[in-house]
């Protein structure tokens, strides 16, 4: 009988030693990841991916990704995939008209060449602050923008994949 113990015991710490040897990291905040991933429209649309170059890395926690992105995250190990549809409201925040004004010519550099649907980045602020909007409408002497991020407003469906965890110290 000591010895059918003794036998299932050693069983079971080998195999509690194999469990721990192979099981994956889980991301949690604080550590570093790669992932790759393919982001949609709901209409299909793909606005971004990374397939076909390196894997997105960056620290879980430091607000370098959208919060939905990054809290799909939480829990997965590597080489697991999973698919994520991300509201407004965790990605770039609802479609706000008050992000559109006009602002005199006078005050854009090159304001002659602009052209509906381009991207510009403005002086915002005294330490070199910069912001981001598209043109919406160019007019004698003055030029209509969209402050609004390209993609506020939208729910982004992911398709992402876990490469590599890279555990907080």
């Amino acid at each position: 009988m000591k010895s059918k113990l003794a036998m299932a015991l050693a069983l079971l710490t080998a195999f509690a030693v194999i469990v721990a040897c192979s099981s994956k990291p889980v991301a949690e905040t604080g550590d570093t990841v790669k992932v790759h991933y393919t982001g949609k429209l709901d209409d299909g649309t793909i606005f971004d991916s990374s397939e076909g170059q390196e894997p997105l890395e960056f620290k879980l926690g430091d607000a370098m990704v959208i919060p939905g992105f990054e809290k799909a995250l939480i829990g997965m190990s590597v080489g697991d995939s999973a698919t994520v549809t991300i509201p407004p409201d965790s990605a770039y925040g609802p479609y706000r008209d008050e992000m559109i004004g006009v602002v005199p010519k006078a005050q854009i550099q090159g304001a002659e060449n602009l052209m509906v649907g381009q991207e510009l980045q403005l002086p915002a602020g005294p330490n070199g602050e910069v912001f981001y909007a598209r043109v919406l409408e160019v007019m004698q002497d003055s030029v209509k923008l969209d402050a609004n991020h390209p993609l506020a407003g939208q729910t982004l469906n992911f398709a992402i994949r876990l490469v590599d965890v890279q555990k907080s110290k």
